[in-house]
């Protein structure tokens, strides 16, 4: 079993940044794409970013030149550095990881983390 914990959510003002966070912990497991997703309220979730296992990485276009996904492997963590904040950045970010473990290939998705950026 496989877990996913984002951090680094909160409250910031327009213009600020945030670092958010997603841990996979468990035992005898890899880790291939993450994505970095995101939901405001009434709408629906959308891929903010993505990262594969070889670093290539995608964005979606209102969040290129201001968001950085990264993955540290050793720790097992995917990283979203989100700079230049707008208020339509508010919402509810989810990781969501492609994991290996044994024979078998699984989707894991974090709890969510709040972000909300005033204006």
């Amino acid at each position: 079993q496989v877990q996913l914990v984002e951090s680094g959510g909160g409250l910031v003002q327009a213009g600020g940044s945030l670092r958010l966070s997603c841990a996979a912990s468990g035992s005898d497991f890899s880790i291939r794409a993450v994505g970095w997703y995101r939901q405001a309220p009434g709408k629906q979730r959308e891929l903010v970013a993505a990262i594969t296992s070889g670093g290539s990485t995608h964005y979606t276009d209102s969040v290129k030149g201001r968001f950085t996904v990264s993955r540290d492997n050793a720790k097992n963590t995917v990283y979203l550095q989100m700079n230049s904040l707008k208020p339509e950045d508010t919402a509810v970010y989810y990781c969501n990881a492609e994991v290996v473990a044994g024979q078998h290939q699984y989707d894991y998705w974090g709890q969510g983390t709040q972000v909300t950026v005033s204006s």
